[in-house]
């Protein structure tokens, strides 16, 4: 085993970080629109042609708002998932105690993500649309084996702890609200990371390895079916991008952009959770074949 993570040691931890959303991000608290809100590492914003430094700063807050937007999404599959995973063994033990802290922590992020909609475009003055409806995407996710969803869930944990450790945190040029907004974010996620690496285990440990290896293939399947959803984000964000700019992009620059930004979309989103070691570490710990199913996938997204 790679970890020694344990029930008592989250639940623990747990609660000495947590946060209240009034401590984050105070009813009239306002976003400096002349810094970014993210790394460059996660936007790859810097190497699309035809935008002026202002633009690609406006560009950077739109997909900072498209990122907490995502979560927002996100949260609102973990949530059910996570109460259908405890619920059907509710004993009050360390155990129910510290997935139902985890559930609650994700209906606080969903109220978090909302409020950050609700001040950035009261700062920004321009809509921007995000996929959805949250109700459909939820149903897509959900329909799949628990353990394909486990696996999602534990790809998207990960994936919040390589965002802020490897680009964020060390990044000064990023508005220290929104900074704040991602590192408390990170801060539960963690605790989350180790709580949903325990479920992974629990789940595939009633499987065969015929059917780990399915609900692999059902991950990655949904993996797919985000990746047409943020090829449509992209889309999206473009709109967004020119009626905040108040110019349309040449036919040469729009193609550009799509194909960058769906790239960097990818690599966000899928790429640095399927590739993050601790999530390979779980794929190998329940099937090695699973492990290499995801190696081979992986780099299209990165």
């Amino acid at each position: 085993m790679y970890h020694d993570f344990s029930y008592p040691a989250v639940l623990s931890a747990g609660t000495r970080a947590n946060w209240q959303i009034e401590d984050v991000l105070p009813e009239g608290a306002q976003l400096d629109f002349t810094k970014s809100f993210m790394p460059e590492a996660l936007v790859r914003i810097a190497g699309l042609p035809g935008l002026s430094p202002s633009e690609r700063l406006t560009l950077n807050h739109i997909r900072g708002h498209e990122y907490l937007a995502i979560f927002g999404l996100v949260e609102e599959f973990i949530l059910p998932f996570v109460l259908d995973h405890v619920r059907d063994d509710l004993a009050g033990d360390e155990r129910s105690r510290a997935l139902l802290q985890f559930a609650s922590e994700e209906a606080k992020h969903i109220q978090l993500f909302r409020r950050f909609q609700q001040t950035f475009e009261a700062g920004f003055g321009t809509p921007c649309a995000v996929i959805g409806p949250a109700e459909a995407i939820r149903a897509e996710v959900l329909r799949h084996h628990p353990l394909s969803v486990a696996l999602l869930v534990l790809h998207l944990e990960w994936m919040t702890q390589g965002h802020y450790l490897g680009s964020v945190r060390d990044d000064a040029g990023i508005d220290p609200l929104f900074a704040s907004l991602l590192k408390h974010h990170w801060i539960e996620e963690a605790q989350h990371a180790k709580l949903d690496t325990l479920m992974v285990e629990a789940l595939a440990a009633d499987l065969t390895t015929a059917e780990v290896d399915a609900a692999v293939d059902g991950y990655l399947e949904i993996g797919g079916f985000f990746d047409a959803g943020f090829k449509a984000q992209v889309e999206l964000n473009l709109a967004s991008f020119e009626r905040a700019i108040g110019r349309t992009l040449d036919t040469e620059t729009q193609s550009a952009f799509l194909e960058g930004q769906h790239q960097a979309l990818r690599w966000t989103y899928l790429g640095c959770g399927m590739t993050h070691p601790n999530f390979a570490a779980s794929l190998d710990c329940i099937s090695p074949n699973a492990k290499a199913k995801v190696d081979a996938v992986a780099p299209a997204f990165c």
